[in-house]
């Protein structure tokens, strides 16, 4: 199961290009897709899902014309968007109950072992009969993901999972994400960079439509080897680092304000040379596209 992306572009009409020539090869397994707010990852999980058309170019799951066979490719895809909409006073066993007879699953002994095999996997098997209305977030990212799965679809698409959770959840949502994506192709799209290095072994940047890398954590880490570093100053300073250092992120605690810089030799000036993490990374290809230092 592959999903081939393929010059694909689309502009909103009020004159916002959301996605630009976009290219891109997912397998199966867990895909990262990060960018900041507003870089196009929504207009391309939306794509797939075939919830908009594009302007041009083609998508293709598994030989599947996505853009043009859109039934086709529903009966294989699982798609949990940022915001989804809930019935706060059905059950999730009732609602799980109802959505999969409108996959088509028939019988209500099918319907019925299914639900049940769901909620379980997703641990909401205990309060199987609570309201909708009464869940957590946590729990209603799971039970989302758990209506993303009717069907044993061969593409899943997860837009923000984690956005407001609390680090149980989070943790809880990392490990059944995992899981799924041993069999499935499981698009993870993100502005949580750690989202991706925990989970993800290929990843994607986009940033104003524009895909930016494509490639794995490992091998963004290589590029950046010994060349970023570091520095504390007041947070009034900054303007005399800016002209002359590539400063790819900032950090203010008490007044103080930590840069990173990224430089292929000593930048000098008390920076001290440090492991570059995948935050880094990202910055760093991001950076001549949108202002992530904001001091």
């Amino acid at each position: 199961m592959q999903l081939i992306i393929s010059s694909l572009s689309k502009t909103y009409p009020n004159g916002v290009k959301a996605l630009n020539n976009v290219s891109l090869t997912v397998n199966q397994g867990m895909f990262g897709l990060l960018g900041p707010n507003g870089a196009g990852k929504s207009s391309l999980m939306r794509t797939i899902a075939t919830l908009q058309e594009a302007d041009s170019g083609t998508v293709t799951l598994d030989g599947i014309d996505v853009l043009h066979q859109k039934q086709e490719v529903r009966q294989l895809l699982g798609y949990l968007p940022q915001d989804f909409g809930i019935y706060p006073r059905i059950s999730a066993e009732q609602m799980l109950g109802h959505i999969a007879r409108l996959k088509g699953i028939g019988k209500k002994s099918e319907r019925k072992e299914l639900v049940s095999a769901l909620l379980e996997k997703v641990n909401l098997a205990k309060d199987k009969r609570k309201n909708l209305g009464t869940y957590s977030g946590g729990m209603k990212q799971r039970f989302g993901i758990a209506q993303a799965l009717i069907g044993n679809p061969k593409l899943i698409i997860v837009d923000e999972p984690t956005a407001g959770l609390d680090p149980t959840e989070r943790n809880r949502f990392y490990n059944l994400l995992s899981q799924i994506g041993e069999n499935t192709i499981v698009i993870l799209s993100t502005h949580i960079v750690e989202d991706v290095r925990t989970l993800c072994s290929d990843m994607a940047i986009i940033c104003q439509g524009e895909l930016l890398y494509t490639g794995g954590p490992d091998a963004a880490l290589s590029e950046l080897d010994g060349k970023i570093y570091s520095k504390t100053i007041h947070k009034d300073e900054i303007y005399l680092y800016r002209e002359d250092h590539k400063i790819i992120s900032t950090q203010l605690k008490g007044g103080q304000l930590n840069l990173r810089t990224i430089s292929d030799t000593d930048p000098g000036y008390g920076f001290v040379q440090v492991p570059a993490g995948l935050e880094d990374f990202y910055f760093s290809r991001i950076a001549e596209k949108a202002d992530v230092v904001t001091l």
